[in-house]
């Protein structure tokens, strides 16, 4: 059943915890340890670096150093995080009529793909797992 009111940041940040234990466990084991946060729309720096005309552009963004590139010796930095964007994602829902969760599920998988250098045939058959 389709919600009647847009989700809130915290229904969305629900939605994303569930998402990325629905996804192949491949992909889930590259990102253990990550941290998924909800924000509202990417900021203007976001936006100028990605090289985007618009924020509605951006659905979600991977920001860390995949696990594949981190040595034992390491320091420890900044936690992975996978952002996802609440206002462009609901804009997509709304245009697309996907299910939502589907949706969230498939910004999660997009992100970490890309993030970890797969390719956008290798994300698709992911996405349809």
């Amino acid at each position: 059943m389709r919600p009647t009111t847009p989700p809130s940041t915290e229904d969305l940040l629900e939605m994303a915890e569930d998402a990325l234990a629905a996804i192949p466990a491949a992909l889930r084991e590259l990102v253990n340890g990550a941290a998924i946060l909800v924000e509202e729309v990417p900021d203007e720096e976001t936006v100028e670096a990605m090289g985007l005309d618009s924020p509605w552009e951006l659905t979600g963004l991977y920001r860390g150093v995949p696990l594949t590139q981190k040595g034992f010796g390491d320091a420890p930095g900044e936690p992975d995080l996978i952002l996802l964007y609440r206002e462009p994602i609901l804009l997509e829902w709304i245009e697309t009529g996907e299910d939502l969760f589907a949706l969230v599920r498939n910004v999660l998988i997009h992100e970490i793909g890309h993030h970890f250098g797969l390719s956008d045939e290798e994300i698709a058959r992911l996405e349809s797992e």
